[in-house]
């Protein structure tokens, strides 16, 4: 059996009663960063042996993760953070589960995508989820405007040392569209900040952000609106 487990994003007793009940359980466990994942189970008292899986040699340790399962090895997939497959490696080893029929299931927990969208404000009927924007501008700016027609929430990942560029292109291409930086989610400075995209420019060209950050997009279908620049922090 493969078990795709969730793990914390951030604060570590968002992690699930099941995932601790896996991981104790499994014979290996295939994780993102073995010394991250380390600690994480250092943390938690449990002692498993660790393989490597990650986007550079992700082929390679599917097919010997396939034949460790088709003799079967319980075995967990684990990421730095969240659930495996989603911007992170993992859906490769599903996929060859499908196609050689053996069996998994998903241990579901914390999601960054999620915390993000229900914090925003914005609407939750219908949402988006692009990715990590790309690096080069272009491509970049081409998402964008694509999310700028969009009448769903937009959700993306975002690096702190691209934001400023992010919003600079925003200020063009969408400048009366309320935004949303959820920053450092279930983390000590945890922030939800919002506001059109010259406003969010001129914050964080001031205080420089740091950590991790999901940048979300309201949906044109709804009629922008002032919100508070909030900010809202983790217990």
């Amino acid at each position: 059996m493969l078990y795709v487990v969730a793990t914390p994003i951030g604060n570590l007793g968002d992690i699930t009663l099941r995932a601790l009940d896996v991981l104790r359980d499994v014979d290996l466990v295939a994780a993102e960063d073995t010394r991250h994942s380390g600690m994480l189970l250092k943390h938690f008292g449990i002692k498993k042996p660790f393989l490597s899986y990650h986007e550079h040699n992700e082929a390679m340790r599917t097919a010997q993760l396939i034949e460790r399962l088709a003799a079967g090895e319980k075995i967990a997939l684990i990421t730095d953070a969240g659930m495996p497959g989603l911007s992170d490696p993992g859906a490769r080893l599903i996929r060859e589960c499908i196609k050689r029929e053996l069996p998994f299931t998903i241990v579901p927990g914390a999601s960054s995508i999620l915390a993000a969208l229900v914090g925003s404000g914005f609407s939750t009927e219908k949402f988006c989820f692009r990715g990590f924007l790309p690096v080069k501008s272009g491509r970049r700016e081409r998402e964008l405007r694509s999310a700028a027609q969009r009448e769903e929430t937009t959700i993306f990942f975002e690096s702190p040392y691209r934001l400023i560029k992010t919003f600079a292109a925003c200020t063009d291409i969408m400048p009366d569209r309320q935004l949303c930086v959820a920053r450092e989610l279930t983390k000590k400075f945890e922030e939800f900040r919002r506001g059109t995209a010259s406003e969010l420019l001129a914050h964080y060209e001031a205080h420089p952000p740091k950590g991790e950050i999901v940048l979300l997009i309201e949906g044109g279908s709804t009629a922008p609106r002032a919100m508070p620049n909030n900010c809202g922090f983790a217990a």
